[in-house]
């Protein structure tokens, strides 16, 4: 089954997941339209090739067209007008970069299976055993199923109590009517209507106690249930949310709050409108003790304030602040470049459908601080929200915001408590409900994380290291002063966030193994393997790293970089060994096959760089290990790490060049590791001349190949290649230095 029907098949909370790829920028209309077109082309290969990219996006403005054609001959104007609007879009976006429109499309691809098998491990889990969330969520629907029984309950009990009142009340109009009649009861006949009415009026008084406990009841178990929702399951979510901006694993569906906000305010409504009912029903028959006249008030009050701390917390920020141009770094935001936000209210009412009116406002309660920059927000900063524009719920979204900052004498100084991008700044949202019944208006405010706001784009990387600080460390919005004085991290809560940074770029996170060697440099030998060792906020993002003229994070970061630019297939098939110390290399190749080679970053290069190590074996049994100089971002745009390793040669005084590189770590032949990834020979043949054969164009083809010169003492004796298992069995044997002697004299003979 394709991709994108095995997508559509998924429960809501992972559809919003895949809602959350697509923009304006490139539309799910494009994916649902051309699903099965984009499903066969292999995008990563087009992102790294810019020819073949544009061919495939004229491709895609030709598929565009088609489909255009195809609602032309239904007659379906509006769809016909939406193609056109995104086909000018995509001109607009792409024409002049169809790479990025590669790399988007293809990061999408990528994201959509990240989240076909979350989904499947989940099911999986599920049918094994029940998890501790799916217990609380079971918890929390029992709790509402209860609340909304218990509405029902009351809501037929009052009707029982009005129409056993407005029997009384007739009876009691028709005894006085046939009171006043001339012989109209005997005093038997009379005496006995009073009695029955005296019953009835009991009656009445008990089932009127009984309707006000149980709203009184009722408001009871809202209230337990308003308790969960506001101090532990929205708290939850927020962290979650934090946790999915940094990286981590994808938020919870927000729908399910929603579901549980909505269903409290639904019920909270209907024992409004009991009390009024109530109200009715006191004003037409009262008595001493009176419950309703006694409990009304108390209970209208309740009632109301449950409501209002209900509303007051349904306001949240859906989708933090992000750059379009950066989906993957939020809450890091450039001057002059626009942003998007997304706000929801979680009580979904058709009452409150355009009635809530959001302005966005920038560093709203940050009191005056010395040095610290201050911004203006420009765009559309106010929206009305609807449930038209966002797949029913009820939601605003902010597309065209952008910060400038304020030039004012004397506003930044170099006194200044924080760098740049240590400064947090604060985009909060307000709204105003108006309850029109109670001629109540009920504040709205909703406040993003914290953001950091940069001037050039160089400044990105810092900035995120503050964003990944601050959402490891602290669940509190409002702590702008959070960098004044950072907590330390331990490495246990390092470790996975530095996973993080690798998984959500690419499909593979780091191992047990890389981790060790960071917490190495991090941490020192003595201290790597203590979960809870101790990382102070300078030594990850300011202090130089071992000795290094750049901090740990900048180190990481350039590697990520890399990775997303040169080694993105080599990195998620597991080719690259990627973060080893020396010592640990030699450790893991010293008894290994002559050859034998493996992939790693290194430690000198700011902006990452990648060298590969391979171990031969000297006359005397003693394992000789070379490294070659790093490749950087500069050679890999040349020649593909893969063509590297394919045509890297070694080259000695009076020694045939020879590629010394056999089988990648621990045991795999080179060509069957890499071979996928070698360019494939052309398939167009070469022009012929009819009497003479092939044209010839004056020209030789030429190949970039690195070249190693070293001592001939350096390389081993020249040698057949021989299999890692022929190795480790012959070495039982006889020693290196012997299997060294047989296959050069071997060698020797055939020549």
């Amino acid at each position: 089954m394709a991709q994108w029907d095995q997508l559509k098949m998924l429960d809501c909370k992972y559809l919003e997941q895949v809602d959350q790829l697509y923009d304006d920028s490139f539309p799910m209309d494009i994916r649902q339209y051309l699903s099965k077109w984009i499903e066969s082309i292999d995008w990563d290969t087009v992102a790294y090739q810019d020819s073949l990219a544009t061919v495939r996006f004229h491709d895609l403005l030709t598929q565009l067209d088609d489909q255009h054609g195809r609602f032309a001959l239904n007659n379906n104007f509006l769809l016909q007008h939406n193609i056109r609007k995104i086909k000018r879009n995509l001109q607009d976006r792409f024409q002049e970069d169809p790479v990025h429109m590669a790399m988007v499309i293809s990061r999408n691809l990528k994201e959509e299976k990240k989240i076909l098998e979350n989904a499947k491990n989940t099911k999986q889990e599920s049918e094994g055993a029940v998890s501790a969330m799916v217990v609380e969520k079971q918890k929390l629907d029992n709790k509402v199923k209860d609340m909304k029984d218990r509405v029902q309950v009351a809501d037929q009990y009052i009707k029982n109590l009005e129409d056993l009142q407005d029997e009384y009340d007739f009876k009691v109009n028709n005894l006085k009517n046939r009171e006043n009649e001339v012989n109209g009861m005997t005093p038997k006949e009379l005496e006995t209507e009073k009695m029955t009415l005296m019953r009835m009026c009991l009656d009445l008084k008990t089932k009127r106690q009984e309707a006000v406990g149980q709203l009184n009841d009722l408001l009871t178990a809202t209230q337990a249930l308003l308790a969960d929702l506001i101090s532990e399951e929205l708290p939850e979510w927020r962290q979650r949310q934090q946790i999915a901006c940094i990286g981590g694993p994808p938020n919870a569906c927000v729908d399910q709050l929603q579901s549980w906000f909505t269903s409290a305010a639904e019920s909270l409504q209907q024992v409004r409108q009991h009390l009024k009912k109530l109200q009715e029903l006191e004003q037409k028959f009262t008595y001493d003790d009176d419950p309703i006249a006694q409990k009304k008030a108390y209970l209208e009050a309740r009632a109301l304030d449950l409501l209002k701390d209900l509303l007051s917390n349904s306001l949240v920020v859906e989708r933090q602040p992000c750059m379009p141009t950066h989906p993957q770094r939020p809450l890091v935001l450039k001057t002059g470049v626009q942003f998007t936000v997304k706000l929801r209210f979680l009580v979904k009412l058709q009452e409150f459908n355009y009635q809530l009116k959001v302005k966005a406002l920038f560093d709203k309660d940050v009191t005056e601080k010395k040095g610290f920059r201050k911004f203006n927000i420009l765009g559309t900063n106010t929206k009305i929200m609807n449930m038209e524009e966002s797949n029913g719920s009820l939601a605003a979204e902010f597309r065209h915001l952008q910060l400038k900052e304020q030039k004012v004498a004397g506003n930044r100084t170099n006194e200044g408590p924080l760098i740049v991008t240590e400064e947090l700044h604060s985009l909060s949202f307000e709204s105003e409900l108006q309850l029109n019944q109670s001629g109540l208006n009920i504040k709205l405010e909703a406040i993003s994380l914290p953001v950091v706001v940069i001037s050039n784009v160089c400044q990105l990387p810092s900035g995120w290291a503050s964003i990944l600080w601050y959402n490891m460390l602290t669940t509190e919005p409002k702590n702008l002063k959070f960098f004044l004085k950072p907590p330390l991290a331990k490495w246990s809560q390092l470790s996975e966030v530095l996973s993080w940074q690798f998984s959500a770029v690419t499909q593979r996170g780091l191992n047990q193994e890389q981790l060790s060697m960071l917490a190495d440099k991090l941490l020192g030998a003595k201290a790597k393997r203590n979960p809870e060792g101790q990382i102070p906020w300078i030594k990850f993002c300011k202090e130089s790293a071992n000795e290094k003229a750049f901090p740990f994070w900048l180190w990481i970061e350039g590697i990520l970089d890399l990775i997303k630019r040169h080694l993105l297939s080599l990195w998620n098939d597991g080719s690259i060994t990627g973060f080893l110390s020396k010592e640990r290399e030699k450790a893991l190749l010293s008894d290994k096959c002559p050859g034998t080679f493996l992939l790693r970053f290194s430690e000198s290069s700011r902006d990452g760089a990648i060298t590969f190590t391979w171990v031969e074996h000297d006359v005397h049994d003693k394992p000789l290990f070379h490294s070659v100089e790093p490749y950087t971002k500069k050679e890999l745009s040349a020649v593909s790490l893969a063509d590297i390793i394919r045509t890297y040669k070694v080259m000695a005084v009076e020694n045939i060049p020879e590629n010394p590189l056999r089988f990648l770590f621990p045991d795999i032949p080179k060509d069957k590791a890499f071979g996928k990834y070698y360019p494939k020979p052309s398939e167009t043949p070469e022009p012929m001349d009819v009497e003479n054969g092939p044209k010839e164009y004056g020209y030789m083809k030429t190949e970039l190949i690195s070249v190693s010169e070293v001592h001939p003492s350096r390389l081993q004796d020249k040698m057949m290649p021989m299999s890692p298992d022929d190795f480790k069995e012959l070495s039982q044997y006889v020693s290196p230095r012997d299997i060294d002697a047989v296959m050069s004299e071997e060698f020797s003979d055939q020549n």
